[in-house]
């Protein structure tokens, strides 16, 4: 196991310094000089990109104070990015004091979950009455027939049981969890890159988008399946590196001190039961319970582990490195993902499924001993066939929605924001609501969900960039980003024909600032690039930066539902598919 003659790098009976490949012995006579051999353990894991020697030199700090600020950086870059995120999300979390879009469903099915464990059915007047009483109402007793798993409304349903059944209550969780989601990418993406700029970047462009801003202080379940979706993800990317780790401590040490590739090593090694694989299971169990489209975010992310398993295996020196994942690798993935998914997904309707089966439990709780009796499957226990006919009902439900609706759009259109979504809005008059003594008129009030414009539009440049690194440069952290892009988007290409909104792109608008931010690091230039093209890079990927974040601040009142004149509101309708 540590005879470097097993590596597919070195050839029986050869000196070391002829076992390069005989075309480049033959190119020696021309002049040419084969790259020195790496240590594969750099290869497996990277090590961090340090900031230059110059950047502290100029900052007049001692190399001690530079090397504390280096490591400290990794926790402090991320934690700054997310507090300003955070005060941007929880500033007048409440405002507007009134249940604005989809909120008029899942703020009282959240509340109604938390105490009675299933839906109900609330009067028409219920909004109102609910504003008017800070949520001190009666929750109905007749059960709701719904069609989205209850994950989501139990994590709103949290915000209400800490800070009451009132608008900061229903949003609170959401504004949480949009920030702690930021936190995440900021890591995820220092781990990605290896560099804490270029994550902490990625984070900051996520804080400054404008649909995960708005996502964030609304009560819709989307949001929280974006912060389960990237949390798996970052669950994947960490088992990646642990799992790298081990390989590489597995393989030789050559009689030059650096570690090769070992083909037995690489192909027997045993990772172990993966800590970080079950809690990425965990969290696509919850994102499925959230929504159904998670489903396709778990068919995808098991797709990439095993390709990322094979990848590293292969560094490593396997010669048949799919064998290898298939026999050591592929029945851990199997079963920390899929069985643990589908584990928590049933968990999560323990509160419907403990319902009383007399009629006055969950929607279809009595099915199975009512409608349901007799069959082929009535050895299952009631509670199974009852919830597999309400899924199967949710099923034709959602694949045969087709009721048109203002604000309803193509996916085609939701990459360069062509038809966002009007949560809120109200035309109050001078002196009132905020708007102006002096505006001379009405004021427009809107809460609109549109992602920052130049940040979209930078973005779909950035994808034509990860596309090209991912094929042509075989770069896996571009396959990464793409992946996560393509699972949250392609899916909804299958539905065109049904009732879809462009604030379901926000489960991977995470990936789309990653996407960017690896654009701006390939603006900025390579390591090792001259002055010249180092600083004209950092011109230019400076210059643009700050543009997405003016571009937030101009549309920041028509994110918060701020008054401002109707004029200025216009000025801000940039294309006529947004009014």
């Amino acid at each position: 196991m540590t005879s470097t003659a097993s590596s597919p790098d070195t050839r029986p009976g050869q000196a070391p310094e002829d076992q390069r490949p005989s075309w480049q012995q033959r190119l020696r006579r021309f002049g040419y000089t084969a790259e020195p051999r790496s240590d594969v353990r750099e290869r497996l894991v990277p090590p961090f990109v340090k900031p230059s020697p110059r950047l502290w030199q100029v900052l007049g700090l001692s190399p001690a104070l530079a090397e504390r600020i280096t490591r400290w950086s990794g926790w402090g870059g991320p934690l700054l990015v997310t507090l300003m995120a955070g005060v941007m999300r929880f500033w007048h979390l409440g405002s507007p004091k009134a249940v604005i879009f989809d909120e008029t469903y899942y703020a009282k099915d959240a509340w109604a979950l938390v105490h009675r464990g299933f839906e109900v059915n609330w009067d028409k007047n219920a909004n109102d009455l609910i504003l008017s009483t800070n949520g001190h109402v009666t929750i109905p007793a007749d059960a709701a027939y719904v069609v989205h798993p209850p994950v989501g409304k139990y994590v709103i349903g949290l915000g209400e049981l800490m800070f009451g059944f009132n608008p900061f209550g229903w949003r609170f969780m959401t504004a949480l969890l949009g920030t702690l989601s930021i936190l995440m990418l900021c890591r995820i993406g220092r781990r990605l890159f290896r560099s804490t700029f270029l994550g902490c970047l990625a984070g900051g462009l996520m804080a400054v988008d404008g649909l995960q801003f708005v996502m964030s202080r609304t009560s819709l379940l989307d949001g929280v399946l974006m912060f389960f979706v990237l949390a798996a993800f970052g669950c994947l990317v960490i088992d990646r590196d642990r799992a790298r780790e081990k390989l590489a401590a597995a393989l030789p040490v050559g009689p030059d001190g650096l570690v090769r590739p070992d083909a037995y090593a690489a192909e027997r090694t045993r990772l172990g039961w993966r800590p970080w694989r079950w809690l990425a299971g965990l969290c696509l169990g919850l994102a499925i319970g959230t929504k159904w489209n998670g489903l396709y975010i778990l068919a995808a992310f098991c797709v990439m582990a095993v390709l990322w398993d094979a990848g590293s295996r292969k560094v490593a020196g396997a010669r048949h490195p799919y064998t290898a994942v298939l026999k050591r690798d592929t029945g851990i993935t199997f079963l920390a993902t899929v069985p643990v998914a589908v584990v928590t997904y049933f968990v999560s309707w323990i509160g419907w499924i403990l319902s009383p089966t007399d009629g006055t439990g969950g929607y279809f709780r009595n099915w199975a001993v009512t409608d349901g009796k007799g069959g082929n499957w009535t050895f299952l226990p009631d509670w199974v066939r009852s919830l597999w006919h309400y899924e199967h009902e949710v099923y034709k439900f959602h694949v045969g929605l087709s009721s048109p609706h203002t604000y309803m759009s193509n996916p085609w259109s939701w990459i360069v924001d062509g038809r966002p979504v009007s949560y809120f809005y109200e035309s109050p008059s001078p002196g009132t609501d905020g708007c102006p003594a002096n505006a001379g008129g009405k004021c427009a009030r809107e809460v609109l969900a549109i992602g920052t414009p130049l940040l979209w539009w930078v973005a779909c440049f950035a994808i034509a960039y990860v596309l090209w690194r991912w094929l042509f440069r075989r770069d896996w952290r571009a396959g990464a980003i793409a992946c996560g892009i393509a699972a949250g988007y392609l899916p909804w290409f299958m539905y065109q024909e049904r009732t879809i909104f462009f604030f379901y792109a926000v489960v991977f608008v995470p990936f789309l600032c990653l996407a960017v931010a690896m654009l701006l690091g390939a603006i900025v230039g390579p390591p090792g690039s001259s002055d010249t093209r180092r600083v004209a890079g950092a011109t230019g990927a400076g210059v643009l930066v700050l543009l997405i974040a003016w571009n937030f601040i101009y549309f920041w009142p028509l994110y918060t539902g701020t008054a401002i004149p109707i004029d200025d509101w216009r000025s801000r309708m940039w294309l006529d598919t947004w009014v």
